[in-house]
């Protein structure tokens, strides 16, 4: 599928967004979601280190569930950086959530990590559509990869 010049500035977005996250000394991941006429809903980063489990992903489905309606949700679009992780995978899928478009696969992120002699993650890299079958996917988008790479570098110094 083609990306849009919407669909390249919301994610264009998450990259400053993830930028910003490494900025404050986080893991450069950030998403934005948007409705079905393309306004900004709302937009996160990665918050890690204060809570292990704060993905943008998560939290934006997690602010969805409780602000949006049913229709509304099923008519959203969740950009991001980076694919989603399984549990931001499965809270896309139990809150409604319409198509996804990420910058960086999951297996590509944990490839990065072993090129850079990094631990591997504590959960399987499975894509979204291994978790919710059901989600529209769309990524990953080769246009922005290298500057989602450049950030991850920057964040473990390799």
């Amino acid at each position: 599928m083609t990306l849009t010049e919407q669909d390249m500035r919301h994610l264009r977005r998450c990259v400053a967004l993830a930028e910003e996250s490494l900025n404050e000394g986080d893991q450069p991941f950030g998403s934005v979601l948007v409705s079905a006429n393309g306004a900004v809903l709302a937009e996160d980063h990665n918050q890690i280190h204060t809570n292990a489990t704060f993905h943008p992903e998560l939290a934006l489905a997690q602010w969805a569930a409780e602000h949006l309606s049913e229709t509304e949700r099923a008519q959203a679009t969740m950009y991001t950086s980076g694919e989603h992780c399984p549990m931001c995978a499965a809270a896309h899928a139990w809150a409604g959530l319409g198509r996804v478009v990420y910058i960086c696969s999951g297996k590509q992120f944990a490839a990065w990590c072993e090129e850079w002699n990094l631990a591997p993650s504590p959960v399987k890299a499975l894509s979204i559509n291994e978790v919710a079958p059901e989600v529209q996917v769309i990524g990953p988008v080769p246009e922005l990869m290298e500057e989602v790479r450049a950030l991850h570098m920057r964040y473990f110094g390799v």
